[in-house]
């Protein structure tokens, strides 16, 4: 099978590690930063030793590449061991003890770079976000994600309004958004990636294409794993305040204990956010029409009825490091959302008082425990259940202009919609959602390089719908709605040729089953009938795949992989969604794509104070069935209020991505990254009449296809202060134009986008307390999303964080 001929491929190309040394350099002291003399340094199990100076400096020359273990003796402190996977020519590397021998946080540096490296050179198309810089300043995990490479956030407006991520022409439910292995959408609406600031966020893994065992499921086009902070090394408390434009208030705090002696540990977390969305809009979709019927374009105002409130609180209590258990947690997580809906799928027709209301409380438990009773044999748990309540409110009858005032007739009178209210007929809608999802991974080393593991993914929800205006049909007879999958993986991997190559072998095994009970109701002669209707079906699906990586020299590594991957509609596709104005396709079918990457990551390469690296990456999929919300051809003056998902039939995405890194004596900073790919529809003949369709091999619409973001990041130290730090930022990020439906039209173009953010932050000589400012779309750049959807200008935010790194 060409899936394999990657394998192959690898197996031809040669390089040699042998011979191959670095040096490493740094200083051992106390964590008060007084220098430890007269300590010895040396490589465990070699020759290679030093002894350091009186300012606590060493220097280890001729360390062999590969993993090591550096030994830190001296009279002040315990034995101290710190291990390094040494893979380039130079290390700085201090060393931060106590007389207790505690570890210390520029190790866990240390630790954490070598697993974002570890991660990035296994194969996948993957990058490793992390979050240190972005935690200080005033910017939401969603605009973190939308600078990065291959990555496109689709927000339909400001905070809170429906969000869609775009992995290089995949898109929706394509790509699976993770927290800690588990996907959010258990957690429900009124928790999302808004509700996690960067600073509870340890890194953030963006994977396009295939999936590693520990987040395999029915996705295809990658997923984004939020990695939260465990932080079992110290007790500590965190807190951040901010306040912005457009009325918008955010705080989190988060704590963490654990008893040393018994291994009791607590996490508590919570965050609140605010924002009343009143950003003025002036493009070419905001209007206002006149008594007359006559429409004024352009037409500047603000957004009346867009506010949005989130509150969230997470708990979780457990052990971890114990001998029956690397970790063990239970947890509660509940949330709160209010959302004021302005308008449908389009700014064409704007709303009031049309409201959607969501909360929902979670059970959680989380075990993870390798060597379980033998050694290799490792065992991870995370379960989650969770009750979810949505409330759609729709109940004003009357048309609204732009201007948040009611329209009126030629003759002085209120405009009522046909309908009834903002969006079709008057609504009180409650939907109620039970939710299981239990993820477990069993794997096994069976010998050293090689490991054998099986992924299991059972998720299921209980749906029901009912609408207080109707009391009628609600006695006993509400809508019901289930969906149940299950989705097992079993994969191989290995590493071989001296640690060279890196594959994993993988084949999934698809099944889910959806069900929807209605009721139709028939009045004759005064008396109410009511007739059930019920669907049922169930479906099966294979798929496999292969990813690899090939590293020719510690800094020269090839990556490849390729999958037959499925994906089965999930509810809100299958049953609608309200609350997104998404209706019901009880018919939707499965996706199919085959998925293939190819690229390679070069660097860090240094060059005395100058730092380089570059990685790219070439993509190709092809889809069968491709889900995706329906881009209408009819549509008048851009006024869509509602869609639903849809099976496109085939299409193809081909591009390419890059990214490149550049520092100067590790205070200037600079990157650039693009994405760039042709998402095309393929289905040339109509299976009906035979004649070829007229969109055959064109671009599919409502997707933005080339982007390129750029960053600059300069730090100066003892600027204001001893011992502070100033951080100096700039983004720039630009789209490409693309059409919002299939036609060739100017007024369905979505325009060039330039925008541009400024920001610094400044930490204070303790540590503790850091302030930041950030003026996001500087120069009030008009941007836009999901069919033509302007997104707020110019925006200035302050932020406090303060923190206690060691209670």
């Amino acid at each position: 099978m060409k899936h394999f001929y990657i394998a192959a491929l690898f197996l031809m190309i040669t390089g040699s590690l042998m011979g191959q040394t670095s040096n490493i350099k740094g200083i051992v002291h106390l964590l008060d930063g007084k220098p430890v003399a007269n300590a010895s340094v040396k490589v465990d199990g070699t020759t290679i030793g030093t002894v350091s100076n009186e300012k606590g400096e060493y220097l280890l020359e001729q360390v062999p590449y590969g993993n090591q273990t550096i030994l830190v003796t001296s009279i002040e402190v315990k034995d101290k061991r710190v291990s390094l996977k040494v893979e380039k020519p130079k290390y700085d590397l201090h060393i931060h003890i106590d007389p207790k021998g505690e570890i210390s946080l520029d190790e866990i540096r240390v630790v954490r770079n070598t697993v974002k490296r570890e991660i990035e050179t296994k194969g996948f198309a993957v990058n490793v976000i992390e979050t240190k810089e972005a935690a200080v300043r005033n910017i939401q995990t969603n605009e973190l994600l939308d600078k990065t490479v291959g990555v496109r956030v689709r927000q339909s407006g400001g905070l809170g309004s429906e969000v869609q991520y775009n992995l290089n022409g995949m898109t929706g439910r394509s790509v699976g958004i993770f927290i800690d292995g588990i996907e959010i959408s258990t957690y429900g609406s009124s928790f999302n990636l808004n509700n996690i600031p960067p600073s509870m966020i340890e890194r953030i893994e963006v994977y396009k294409g295939v999936l590693p065992a520990h987040l395999t499921g029915d996705l295809l086009g990658g997923a984004i794993n939020i990695v939260l902070k465990k932080g079992t090394n110290s007790n500590n408390l965190s807190a951040s305040v901010s306040y912005g434009s457009f009325n918008t208030t955010q705080s989190d705090i988060s704590a963490l204990y654990r008893h040393a002696k018994t291994g009791f540990t607590t996490r508590v977390s919570g965050s609140f956010l605010n924002s009343d969305n009143d950003y003025e809009i002036w493009g070419k979709f905001s209007k206002y029409i006149q008594p007359d019927g006559v429409v004024q374009r352009y037409y500047r105002t603000k957004r009346f009825f867009d506010g949005y409130r989130s509150i969230s609180g997470r708990f979780e209590f457990g052990f971890t490091d114990v001998k029956w258990a690397d970790t063990f947690f239970l947890g509660y997580n509940v949330s709160d959302s209010y959302k004021e809906i302005q308008h449908g799928q389009t700014m064409g027709t704007p709303y009031y008082g049309r409201t959607s209301n969501a909360n929902a409380n979670v059970l959680s438990l989380n075990y993870v425990k390798k060597d379980l009773l033998t050694p290799g044999l490792g065992l991870s748990v995370n379960a989650v259940y969770s009750f979810r309540n949505t409330s759609i409110q729709d109940t004003v009858p009357y048309e609204f202009n732009w201007d948040g005032q009611i329209r009126l007739d030629l003759n002085g009178n209120p405009i009522k919609h046909s309908s009834g209210a903002q969006q079709g007929s008057p609504t009180l809608n409650d939907i109620k959602r039970q939710v299981a999802n239990i993820r477990s991974n069993l794997s096994y080393d069976v010998v050293s390089g090689h490991r054998l593991s099986v992924n299991h993914v059972f998720y299921t929800v209980d749906r029901k719908d009912s609408d207080r205006l109707y009391p009628v049909a609600n006695v006993g007879l509400n809508r019901k709605n289930d969906l149940a999958k299950n989705v097992v993986s079993f994969n191989y991997e290995a590493q071989t040729i001296n640690n060279k190559l890196i594959t994993n072998l993988f084949y999934k095994l698809y099944q889910q089953s959806i069900g929807s009970t209605s009721y139709t109701a028939t009045v004759n002669n005064g008396e109410t009938t009511f007739q059930e209707n019920t669907m049922k079906d169930n479906r099966t699906n294979s798929g496999y795949g292969l990813a690899g990586s090939y590293r020719i020299k510690p800094n020269i590594i090839l990556l490849a992989s390729a999958e037959r991957a499925v994906r089965m509609p999930v509810d809100s596709e299958t049953f609608g969604s309200p609350e997104d104005n998404v209706l019901s396709n009880p018919n939707i079918r499965p996706e199919i794509s085959d998925n293939y990457n190819a690229g390679f990551r070069l660097g860090t390469f240094d060059f005395d104070d100058h730092k380089v690296s570059l990685a790219t990456n070439v993509f190709w999929r092809n889809v069968k069935d491709r889900i995706m919300p329906e881009a209408n051809e009819l549509m008048n003056n851009q006024e869509i209020e509602v869609t639903k998902f849809v099976n496109l039939g085939k299409s193809q995405s081909v591009g390419f991505e890059g990214e490149l890194f550049y520092n100067y004596k590790n205070n200037l900073t600079v990157g650039f990254n693009f994405s760039k790919f042709n998402s095309l529809y393929k289905v040339q003949f109509d299976p009906n009449s035979g004649k070829q369709l007229p969109y055959y091999n064109t671009q599919i619409p409502n997707e933005p296809f080339f982007t390129m973001n750029g960053n600059v990041h300069y730090h100066l130290d003892n600027l204001i202060q001893k011992n502070s730090k100033l951080n100096l930022f700039y983004t720039v990020g630009y789209v490409a134009p693309f059409s919002t439906v299939w036609f060739d039209s100017d007024w369905f173009v979505t325009p060039t986008q330039v925008s541009q953010n400024l920001g610094l932050s400044y930490v204070f000589p303790s540590k503790k307390i850091i302030a930041s400012l950030d003026v996001k779309n500087m120069f009030n750049a008009e941007v836009y999303d999901n069919f033509g959807v302007q997104k707020p200008g110019r925006g200035f935010y302050l932020k406090l964080n303060y923190s206690i790194n060691k209670i």
